[in-house]
């Protein structure tokens, strides 16, 4: 699924490509855009601005049209000269957006819809989205203030899904998950009641660094689709790019540890850590014994390493 600094990356680009433009043509797979389109036609308008908040990407036409859209799994924005031939089949536009000589395809999402100002403000999960991280508006101590509170009224949510709940923090995805809990030394299965402040501040300053660091290219004039695979590790070889997500079995980069692995959540989504690094601490009514991860096993003897 799309994180948060891969929508930033395609709002930047889609801006980049479509404002200021006047839409010269609309087509849709979608019915109910379909349905808006035939009475509010889109052709004609111009593109005001182009935002992504979270997980989400807003579209501003002219005359209060404002076009939402959520990746989920497999969707994606991509941008051509008009003309050009898509990556994909006709099969998979959902949305296909010409300004001129510019053209930008939605393919394969699944939450594509038409706001106005203020039915977006009435919708349920737009405006419910908590700090987004790559915002101007986001500061560390925004991002403790958030993960405080929401461990004050859920003590007993786990560290993990608390990352993962756009209503706290909104961006981080589970590859970011992972790593920030590893960047904090603490064990993702942990309950919020156990999370020191210490620890907060060290899990929203890494939040934020770490998503800004995968942003960088594209900040230029040029149009940038595609910048690499996210890294956090501030190596060079692209096969040392993660501390620990997708790395379950191998070494941690730090101590040597086996990185283990386990599904995490009402949506059993894949949490990797280090035992070593990110040590278990029980709550009252826990098991003083450290959750398990599946399938792990020790690649070789642990020993620390440098690393940041």
């Amino acid at each position: 699924m799309p994180e948060g600094d891969t929508l930033f990356r395609t709002a930047r680009a889609l801006e980049k490509a479509l404002a200021g433009r006047v839409v010269t043509a609309f087509e849709t797979g979608v019915a109910t855009l379909a349905s808006v389109n035939d009475d509010k036609p889109v052709a004609g308008r111009l593109v005001e601005r182009v935002e992504a908040r979270g997980k989400w990407n807003l579209i501003f036409f002219s005359g209060d049209l404002i076009l939402t859209s959520h990746m989920l799994m497999s969707g994606s924005w991509h941008i051509y000269r008009t003309g050009e031939k898509w990556w994909k089949g006709r099969s998979h536009m959902r949305v296909a957006i010409t300004c001129g000589e510019m053209q930008a395809v939605l393919f394969d999402a699944q939450i594509a819809e038409f706001h106005t100002e203020r039915s977006l403000a009435r919708s349920r999960q737009i405006p419910a989205l908590g700090l987004d991280v790559l915002s101007d508006a986001y500061t560390p101590e925004g991002g403790v203030a958030a993960l405080r509170d929401y461990g004050r009224t859920h003590p007993e949510a786990e560290v993990g899904v608390t990352l993962l709940n756009q209503r706290v923090l909104a961006g981080l995805g589970n590859v970011y998950k992972s790593e920030v809990a590893f960047a904090a030394g603490v064990n993702p299965f942990r309950r919020m009641s156990t999370v020191t402040e210490r620890e907060l501040e060290t899990m929203a300053d890494v939040s934020q660094r770490y998503m800004k660091a995968n942003v960088m290219d594209g900040s230029g004039d040029g149009i940038v689709t595609y910048s690499g695979n996210r890294r956090t590790t501030h190596s060079m070889n692209a096969g040392d790019r993660l501390w620990v997500y997708g790395r379950q079995g191998q070494e941690c980069r730090r101590c040597g540890t086996a990185v283990e692995r386990r599904l995490q959540g009402e949506q059993a989504r894949p949490t990797y850590w280090c035992p070593q690094c990110q040590p278990w601490i029980a709550d009252a009514g826990q098991s003083e014994a450290a959750p398990v991860g599946r399938n792990t096993k020790h690649t070789g003897p642990r020993r620390r390493r440098s690393g940041c």
